[in-house]
């Protein structure tokens, strides 16, 4: 199987976490895996993406635009800043939540309010809700995991080692519920 997978997201958000739970599970399935990261503006609340590459060999870290199997977005507004690096019959998959950008805060811009109907192949999520059913808004993360696992089909069991192997054990239980309720949203 070769997947290749934009995560896109506000600092923060625990989008370089997801990538290295996405790199550790290529590894426990026994696929070759290329992780690069853009930090951006990540400590000012900016866009943070990553590009995670998978299958049997993979040459590159980098995805081109038109790419990517799926755009894992963990905000509305960066899913569709993002979307050109899609394929046609790619997946956007996506949390409703909404961080406004330093241009909204201060009035310069308004946050798009079209931003679903301008997506392609749209699967959404409430992350923010299960997160907060599991304990905590910073498991966010976790429950896009569960969700990402369900929508493309990856090996349940597989990816919550990887997580499991990713987390502090102190977070542990809280980010396998949130995992979990997202895999079941």
């Amino acid at each position: 199987m070769n997947m290749d997978i934009l995560i896109a997201g506000v600092g923060g958000q625990g989008t370089l976490l997801a990538s290295r739970v996405l790199g550790k599970y290529a590894g426990l399935v026994g696929l070759d895996v290329k992780l690069s990261e853009v930090h951006g503006m990540a400590q000012r609340g900016g866009s943070v993406i990553t590009f995670v590459r998978m299958g049997q060999k993979v040459n590159s870290p980098i995805i081109d635009f038109g790419g990517a199997d799926v755009v894992l977005a963990f905000e509305k507004l960066e899913a569709l800043r993002y979307a050109h690096y899609l394929k046609t019959d790619g997946k956007t998959v996506y949390s409703t939540q909404e961080i406004m950008p330093m241009p909204v805060v201060t009035g310069a811009a308004e946050y798009p309010q079209d931003i679903e109907s301008r997506l392609k192949n749209p699967v959404k999520i409430d992350a923010m809700k299960y997160a907060l059913l599991a304990g905590n808004a910073k498991a966010a993360n976790s429950v896009m995991i569960g969700f990402l696992t369900k929508v493309v089909g990856f090996d349940h069991d597989a990816m919550k080692q990887a997580l499991s192997e990713s987390v502090p054990q102190k977070l542990l239980e809280m980010n396998q519920n949130a995992f979990e309720l997202g895999y079941r949203a």
